[in-house]
């Protein structure tokens, strides 16, 4: 079994993204500390909340840079909504507070109008990639749950793994080395959001234990 550790800084739905891990043969334990990074083979950063707040929590884990240093060294990441968004440089949601920056682009809000906001429910994805790890084995436009108000746009179209139509297409998903995020929720996200969890797990390259 895989060791995940699950980032711990107040802003995310932590209790399901574990046991749904757990589900799919990974051995998870929550991280609030930068020493706990030398125990884990992968790293998950949920994150539910304002854009803002959730920045401001990592910080004061002592987390932030490590977990830049991580990434730079392209250690398997999987963020998850917020642990998406945190990824760029800026959201419009909290003007003047800055992401990780690991990936070039901001993240931008809904337009108001015909579409209700937040995006909230059941939506399709246009795979960009088939080779991509997260979404081996799964049908062609695989169904997920979403729950967000803002999205990034990622100033490299080519990580882009898959994207969403709401409204026109947005970056669902992106991928690059180890790294990868989403904007939906597998852990709500039923059969195929195991699935992608399973894909991520199974793509660490790691021995299998659990300590």
């Amino acid at each position: 079994m895989k060791n995940i550790g699950i980032v711990d800084y107040g802003s995310g739905n932590l209790r399901s993204v574990s046991k749904a891990l757990d589900a799919v043969g990974a051995c998870t334990r929550l991280v609030s500390t930068p020493a706990a990074l030398d125990e884990i083979d992968a790293v998950v950063v949920p994150g539910v909340g304002a854009f803002g707040d959730c920045a401001r929590n990592l910080r004061s884990t002592g987390l932030w840079e490590p977990l830049r240093e991580w990434i730079s060294a392209d250690r398997p990441y999987l963020g998850i909504c917020l642990g998406y968004q945190l990824l760029f440089e800026s959201s419009e949601e909290t003007p003047g507070v800055a992401g990780l920056g690991v990936l070039p682009g901001v993240v931008r809000r809904f337009s108001a109008g015909a579409l209700k906001v937040p995006h909230m429910g059941w939506n399709t994805l246009a795979l960009r990639h088939a080779g991509d790890r997260l979404y081996a084995a799964l049908p062609p436009a695989p169904s997920v749950y979403f729950v967000h108000s803002f999205f990034p746009v990622p100033a490299d179209s080519s990580i882009i793994s898959a994207t969403c139509d709401y409204g026109g297409d947005f970056a669902a998903s992106v991928s690059r080395g180890a790294l990868s995020a989403v904007q939906f929720h597998p852990e709500k996200s039923q059969r195929n959001g195991l699935a992608i969890l399973k894909n991520f797990v199974t793509s660490i390259d790691a021995p299998v234990s659990c300590h």
